[in-house]
């Protein structure tokens, strides 16, 4: 089977060192393999998706030497497909409604879960007024109960049981688009042949849900490669939101995007970053 792969970045901000490590290690696992590497696009994210970040993101991959496969695709070209998945699942019986807010599930909230406190299930039988804004939610117990168990590979941690419940009801629709995250990169990655989903090893639990996804709506199962990722001294992860140096201020200034590439593909990093996430347990929480 080829190899197909992508990097797929929100642009929501420019690009900083954690990209450009995470896009080559999708772009070389591609090549040397004689496969595909594709671009998307993920700007379903209301106001906070800026075109001029998106032709930024473009910018920096090329000027990294990184080149793609076929034109880079736009996930917001994708939100009827998201719309239909989200229509085959409320056919299924399988989400609800939900007008709670963060801080309504924060109060409620028992336990917490990867992506922070688990939902109580506060709406999962209550009339919600369909002229009122809701977000909907996957019951999770019943779409566990109709897959039965499930299995998912990751390269560097072997074979993973799937354990979705660990998130309880996700949120697969919200009140600003027919498709969250889990949901929308599902559906794309089936829809782009996508066969070794390569990203950061802070999303490997999001994996346990996708996986269910596709059980669910009947869809390929790629294998998934979850690499480490780029840590500043206090060991988080670079963020936008940290304002981590920008690709673009570096490629403004001058510096060799291919010599940046390369010392990046040999570990070379700036003394204040280093490599975490490799020691992601083998065994189910």
């Amino acid at each position: 089977m080829e190899t197909v792969t992508r990097f797929a970045p929100s642009p929501n901000g420019p690009l900083h060192l954690g990209h450009a490590f995470s896009a080559i290690v999708a772009h070389d696992i591609a090549r040397a393999r004689g496969g595909r590497f594709l671009v998307r696009i993920e700007d379903i994210d209301g106001a906070r998706s800026r075109a001029e970040f998106a032709e930024g993101a473009l910018a920096d991959l090329a000027w990294l030497g990184l080149d793609w496969d076929g034109e880079a695709i736009r996930q917001s070209d994708r939100i009827a497909s998201h719309a239909e998945a989200l229509d085959r699942l409320k056919g299924m019986g399988l989400v609800y409604p939900c007008t709670c807010t963060r801080a309504q599930i924060a109060a409620a909230a028992v336990a917490t879960g990867p992506d922070g406190p688990v939902y109580p299930g506060t709406c999962r039988h209550a009339a919600i007024d369909p002229a009122v804004p809701a977000a909907w939610r996957l019951d999770m117990a019943q779409a566990m109960a109709r897959t039965g168990p499930l299995t998912w590979t990751d390269e560097l941690a072997g074979e993973q049981q799937a354990r979705p419940d660990l998130f309880g009801d996700v949120v697969l629709a919200r009140k600003d688009a027919p498709g969250s995250y889990h949901l929308a990169v599902t559906v794309d990655d089936a829809r782009d042949g996508i066969t070794l989903v390569t990203r950061g090893a802070d999303l490997f639990a999001s994996t346990h849900v996708h996986r269910l996804l596709q059980a669910l709506l009947g869809l390929p199962v790629p294998r998934w490669h979850h690499h480490a990722l780029l840590v500043e001294a206090d060991g988080e992860k670079l963020a936008k939101r940290r304002g981590s140096p920008a690709l673009s201020d570096r490629r403004a200034a001058g510096q060799d995007g291919l010599a940046l590439a390369a010392d990046i593909r040999a570990g070379r990093f700036p003394e204040d970053l280093s490599l975490s996430g490799l020691e992601i347990s083998t065994k189910n929480p």
